[in-house]
C-alpha cells in the first residue's frame, strides 16, 4: 500500500531471519567471521569427499561425447611469454606500412636538410641569393653613412677656419 509522498530508505528497513534461514545458517544475526570459519570447515570436508570421488572417477570412462571431443575456445587469446633466450636476435620483425612510411619520411627529411646546408637545393639557392642582396645593400648603406659622416666633419672643419 502507498505511503504517500515520502518513502523510507531501503537501508532503514529491518530484516528478520526466518526459521529456515536460521537452520540453514544463512541468518543475518550470525557474525561474518563465524560464517567464514564454518564455510572453511565445510570446504575441507568437501575437498576430502571430492578426492575420494576423483579416485573412483578415474577408473570410470567419460560418458557420451565428452570422452571423444576435447573442446577448446578458439577465440581465447593465449598469452605468449617469450624468454630473452628464446628470441631470435637476427630475425627482424616486419614493419607495418605506417612505420615504414614514417621511417622513409624521416630519412627523406634528413637528406633534404643535408642538401639544404650544402646549398644544393633550389630553396637554399634562393635564400643565398637573398642573403647576398641584403649584404650588398647593407654594405652600400654603411659606405653611404661613412661618406655623410666624413662630409659633416669636413663642414665642421671648414666652419672653424
Amino acid at each position: 500500500m502507498g505511503r504517500g509522498k515520502f518513502k523510507g530508505k531501503p537501508t532503514g528497513r529491518r530484516q528478520f531471519s526466518t526459521p529456515e534461514q536460521m537452520k540453514a545458517g544463512t541468518s543475518a544475526s550470525r557474525p561474518r567471521t563465524f560464517r567464514q570459519e564454518e564455510a572453511e570447515v565445510e570446504e575441507d570436508e568437501r575437498s576430502e569427499e571430492e578426492s575420494e570421488e576423483e579416485s573412483e572417477d578415474e577408473s570410470e570412462k567419460a560418458k557420451g561425447v565428452q570422452g571423444v571431443i576435447q573442446v577448446e575456445n578458439p577465440n581465447l587469446a593465449k598469452p605468449k611469454n617469450l624468454k630473452a633466450r628464446d628470441l631470435d636476435i637476427e630475425k627482424t620483425s616486419e614493419l607495418s606500412r605506417r612505420e615504414r612510411e614514417e621511417i622513409e619520411k624521416q630519412r627523406a627529411h634528413e637528406r633534404y636538410m643535408k642538401l639544404q646546408e650544402q646549398g644544393k637545393t633550389e630553396q637554399a639557392r634562393k635564400d643565398l641569393d637573398r642573403l647576398a642582396l641584403i649584404r650588398q645593400e647593407r654594405a652600400e648603406a654603411a659606405k653611404k653613412r661613412e661618406e655623410e659622416k666624413a662630409a659633416k666633419e669636413q663642414k665642421k672643419m671648414e666652419a672653424r677656419k
